[in-house]
């Protein structure tokens, strides 16, 4: 007989999934990083690569790497995206297929940030690689090749090795023209966010939004869903610890405002996407985070996604569930995008 959880969740192929997760085996914290970062270039590898686009290139920004998608060669904005992983594990690669789809989807110039990773690189070295990109795109970086082809780059998207392409140059509010969204899932979602609070602060240049997609915003893990989903949804608890103590080895700072956003004064901010999962330990701290934007009168876009769990834009080659809910998070960027020119 099965277990009734098994009905819970959106389709057979996301139960097949989470199943395969509870099987014993050594969690993150036994494997190290180095390991971890391993497999997920294997799975990587692995997994079809995703749309074609018209030209897909590496780039470098300001000192930071970055991959640069255009589907075409009508422009409609910029999203600067970083993805998630725990802040130790995901790469350009990683989110490779993401960043596709994303940009085939929307018609928007996407650029992925390779940011400094933990804990080789501690807080806050990744929000300033993140905070770099956005200033570049944000001066029309991409026009003109600053930085110049990195490794990969200088062959038409499905023209040469690796995902490398010859990016055109086009300067306006973003890297690609129009308006400009940043947007994380998980960790990058965190990222974004932090780095949306500093250019407040800060005054440097604003998104016209923010997209966060099961974001962490409470590195004190304190919230009900971090217990009730602990473990056996895909994502383990003490895996995100372990990310957690890594990017922020010092426990008196997972509560201040500048690493933890759900702790900050978020008035001020981009009008927000947030989409959260209802299997994702991570639930309740990206719910609360949006109730928080809508009670500092930041406009809000609130989903959680039924019967979903964490993770979910980079699982649409294994269940068609996690596949729609990822299209819908493209169809939200899209109406951003489309309402920012108005």
């Amino acid at each position: 007989m099965r277990p009734a959880w098994t009905d819970e969740l959106a389709d057979p192929e996301l139960t097949a999934f989470v199943e395969a997760a509870r099987a014993p085996g050594p969690s993150v914290r036994e494997l190290g990083a180095a390991a971890v970062r391993r497999a997920q270039r294997e799975r990587v590898m692995a997994r079809p690569r995703g749309p074609e686009l018209a030209e897909v290139s590496d780039r470098d920004a300001a000192g930071v790497p970055v991959r640069v998608y255009r589907p075409g060669s009508v422009r409609r904005g910029t999203v600067v995206y970083a993805h998630g992983g725990m802040w130790t594990i995901g790469d350009l690669d990683s989110h490779d297929r993401v960043c596709r789809r994303l940009a085939a989807t929307t018609g928007a110039t996407v650029v992925a940030v390779d940011y400094r990773r933990a804990p080789e690189h501690p807080w806050p070295a990744a929000v300033d690689d993140v905070l770099t990109v956005i200033a570049w795109a944000c001066e029309g970086g991409d026009a003109g090749d600053p930085g110049g082809p990195r490794d990969g780059g200088g062959a038409r998207d499905g023209a040469g090795g690796g995902s490398g392409g010859d990016a055109g140059r086009n300067a306006s509010d973003g890297a690609g023209g129009g308006p400009l969204v940043v947007m994380g899932d998980s960790a990058g979602g965190h990222l974004v966010t932090l780095a949306c609070l500093r250019l407040r602060d800060e005054g440097g240049p604003m998104p016209g939004a923010q997209v966060l997609v099961c974001p962490n915003t409470d590195l004190t893990l304190s919230l009900p869903s971090t217990r009730t989903l602990a473990t056996g949804w895909g994502l383990d608890v003490d895996d995100v610890a372990w990310g957690v103590e890594g990017w922020v080895p010092d426990p008196g700072m997972r509560a201040r405002p500048a690493v933890s956003p759900l702790f900050a004064q978020v008035g001020g901010l981009p009008r927000a996407v947030v989409v959260t999962s209802e299997y994702d330990p991570l639930r309740d701290e990206g719910d609360a985070y949006a109730a928080r934007l809508a009670e500092a009168g930041v406009p809000v876009t609130h989903r959680r996604e039924p019967g979903m769990v964490h993770g979910f834009l980079t699982l649409d080659t294994l269940s068609p569930a996690a596949a729609a809910a990822g299209e819908r998070v493209f169809a939200d960027v899209a109406t951003l995008l489309e309402d920012l020119v108005v």
